[in-house]
């Protein structure tokens, strides 16, 4: 029996997620808890499940500020409206990001991959975990930004490019440019390579946006919304671009 434990504040949808696991034969729910502070508390008393199935923005805090500061060697599905915290639920032992609302055929292609994982015999320890999970990775398809007191998703498929500037990463839009709590090595890792190119350190650019591609003396791009900024292919990446330009 696979032991499972909800970490969800809303309880509509914890409800909705205990319902859909308890249709499956092997896995019982031990506990659902609604706050960083009941997560900490249950976490560093009883025994840790198999699985644990946690949104992320809960009303005191992240839920990784649970892990964080009690270790587990659970595995972990995040279940969350936003998909900007990938990077992080996969350094906290995360085999799978579910975007809310959680789907049926999502939910059982996540247990299917947590049984793949599981060991014949005896408890992963956390080194092993981690090792596991290491080249499981989820592509990036749309980004949480903080406008004043407000907040606002915007799609990949918007973005013409991701830029540095007085070491905060920006993205830039139609619209206007949003600040992001990314570097430009985490969206590198995180977005989809075959549409975004780091061009060099300072630009990320996205395929279906470049307008003019100019080749002398450099390499520069122009994309249909940009910063003033010039954006020049670095030497050492120009083969890289042009291979990239023909996939």
């Amino acid at each position: 029996m696979i032991k499972t434990v909800i970490i969800e504040d809303e309880k509509p949808a914890a409800r909705k997620l205990a319902r859909l696991l308890s249709t499956i034969p092997d896995v019982e729910v031990v506990q659902v808890l609604n706050s960083v502070e009941e997560g900490l508390s249950w976490f560093g008393s009883q025994p840790h499940p198999d699985l644990i199935f946690s949104d992320i923005v809960l009303g005191d805090g992240l839920s990784f500020d649970i892990f964080e500061e009690v270790p587990t060697r659970s595995f972990i599905i995040y279940t969350t409206a936003f998909d900007q915290y990938t990077l992080k639920a996969f350094k906290l032992n995360s085999i799978d990001y579910l975007l809310k609302p959680v789907m049926p055929d999502d939910l059982t292609r996540a247990l299917e991959k947590f049984r793949s994982f599981l060991p014949s015999e005896r408890p992963p320890h956390p080194d092993e975990i981690k090792s596991l999970i290491r080249n499981e990775k989820q592509i990036l398809s749309r980004i949480l930004v903080k406008i004043g007191y407000n907040l606002k998703i915007i799609s990949v498929d918007e973005v013409s490019c991701f830029f540095s500037e007085h070491k905060i990463v920006y993205l830039q839009t139609r619209e206007r440019v949003y600040p992001t709590d990314y570097t430009l090595d985490e969206l590198q890792d995180l977005l989809d390579g075959r549409r975004f190119f780091r061009v060099n350190r300072q630009f990320i650019i996205h395929a279906e946006m470049i307008a003019n591609i100019y080749t002398s003396p450099y390499y520069k791009v122009d994309l249909l919304f940009q910063p003033e900024t010039e954006i020049t292919v670095s030497r050492e990446r120009v083969k890289f671009f042009k291979d990239w330009l023909t996939r």
